[in-house]
Formats: structure tokens, C-alpha cells, sequence
């Protein structure tokens, strides 16, 4: 009798974990916080104005998911804008240079 009881127990406890349904999925747009939305994309691009486009993109996406702070975010765009400068006054690689420095330096690969 014991172990009928017991099993009734057990089976309605997994009922109730179970009735309440699964939550519903997030919307395709956001995401869970922390997480990249899958609608991130970085941008196309070749040479230094692809490679200083991805890199904002890639730091913005940090600050809006939380994987950074506003601070390391404001200091590595100022270093992004003038990897940006140098692209815009035609020294690809200096600027290229620059980039990689920052990524360095700040933990990026």
C-alpha cells in the first residue's frame, strides 16, 4: 500500500512540473540578455574599413548584450576612430595595425 501511495505521490509531482507548459520562445529579434540577437551580422568589407567596421560592430554588440563596459566601450571606439582616421587618409596598413593593437590590448583576437 505503501509503494501505491508513494507512486501517486511521484506522479503527480512530475504532472504539475509538467502542466504548466514550456515558456514561450523569445521573438527573433531579441534575445535573452547576455546573448547576441540572431539577427547580428557584422559588417562586409574588405581592407581597413571592413576591418574597422567589424571591429565597432563587434565592441557595440559587447556593450549591448553586457559583455562589456560603457567605459572599455567609449575607449576602444576612440582608438577605433582613429584606426578609422588613418584607413580614411589611405594608409591601410597603419591602420590595420591599429586595430589588431587595440584588440591586443583589450583582449580581442
Amino acid at each position: 500500500m505503501r509503494h501505491l501511495i508513494l507512486a501517486v505521490l511521484l506522479s503527480s509531482a512530475l504532472v504539475a512540473c509538467t502542466a504548466s507548459g514550456t515558456p514561450p520562445a523569445p521573438s527573433p529579434a531579441s534575445a535573452p540578455s547576455g546573448v547576441t540577437p540572431n539577427t547580428f551580422t557584422l559588417p562586409s568589407g574588405g581592407g581597413c574599413a571592413g576591418e574597422v567596421a567589424r571591429f565597432q560592430a563587434v565592441m557595440d554588440n559587447d556593450l549591448a548584450t553586457g559583455h562589456t563596459t560603457k567605459g572599455v566601450h567609449e575607449r576602444v571606439s576612440a582608438e577605433i576612430a582613429t584606426a578609422r582616421a588613418t584607413c580614411a587618409g589611405g594608409n591601410e596598413g597603419a591602420a590595420i595595425a591599429q586595430v589588431n593593437a587595440t584588440k591586443s590590448r583589450f583582449g580581442y583576437r
